[in-house]
């Protein structure tokens, strides 16, 4: 018997991360403990009490990217059973599927593969997080724009946009002495309330921009582009999270200490 591949998620949350609730289908019910170990690994602190949910796509924000993943309910539409999801992860073995982590309202399994069910997220979260995401390429881009010319070697590396641990990370000493400059173009950046805009680019956009430095290392498939967050007037990001509309949406941001390590420089940040 010829086997079939699953289809992936559809990530309806990259298309629009205004939407908070959507119905979908559910496509599988799988007992935590009956997952390959690759993707029990993914949930460090669940337990045989969970299950894991897939649907045909997802407002949900896996945990990637330097982003957390949402939290929030999967209801049944035929009845009054909820799922409450507390961890979103990748799979790791079927290429494009999410896996939502989390535990029915009832002892049994109330759910059937195949029903509709109604996706809720956490509303308030996903501002968060979005405002960190967004505030991390703000303070990417003011230290770009200060410094690239001013550091050799220097270049972005990776993010992480969690609460109480966000901070971006460059190639190159970064010195204390330009904390005071940073905050001033963060500042002005949020000030100027600069549209965040989501694209998507093949390779040939990244070039007529001479930006070819940012293709992503992912191949893309036939008709596929790369997801980018363009904040207009300040820099491109290849980028699959979730943002707010406008630089000033961020509120607040505080840049705050740089430390330095083996020719790296992390600048951590906080929002109001």
């Amino acid at each position: 018997m010829k086997m079939t591949t699953p289809l992936p998620t559809i990530l309806t949350y990259q298309h629009n991360a205004n939407l908070h609730t959507i119905q979908t289908k559910l496509t599988a019910i799988h007992p935590f403990d009956a997952l390959a170990e690759p993707n029990r690994n993914l949930f460090k602190q669940a337990t045989n009490e969970d299950h894991v949910l897939i649907t045909e796509e997802t407002i949900f924000h896996p945990q990637g990217g330097g982003q957390p993943s949402d939290t929030g309910t999967i209801t049944s539409t035929t009845s009054a059973a909820t799922f409450t999801v507390s961890s979103v992860r990748m799979d790791v073995l079927d290429d494009g599927q999410v896996l939502h982590l989390g535990r029915f309202s009832t002892p049994t399994v109330p759910f059937t593969p195949g029903e509709s069910v109604t996706q809720t997220i956490d509303a308030q979260k996903r501002l968060l997080y979005s405002r960190l995401h967004t505030a991390g390429h703000v303070l990417g881009a003011a230290v770009r724009h200060l410094l690239e010319d001013e550091i050799e070697g220097f270049d972005e590396l990776k993010a992480s946009h969690f609460p109480d641990s966000a901070a971006c990370e460059f190639r190159g000493l970064i010195e204390g002495k330009w904390k005071g400059a940073i905050q001033e173009k963060v500042d002005e950046f949020v000030r100027a309330g600069m549209p965040v805009e989501v694209e998507w680019w093949g390779e040939e956009e990244f070039k007529e921009r001479g930006l070819e430095r940012l293709i992503p290392e992912r191949r893309l498939g036939p008709g596929e582009k790369w997801r980018v967050v363009n904040i207009v007037g300040a820099e491109v990001y290849p980028c699959g999270g979730t943002h707010v509309e406008r630089t000033d949406l961020c509120g607040g941001v505080t840049v705050r200490k740089i430390s330095r390590s083996k020719g790296v420089s992390k600048v951590g940040y906080a929002v109001d």
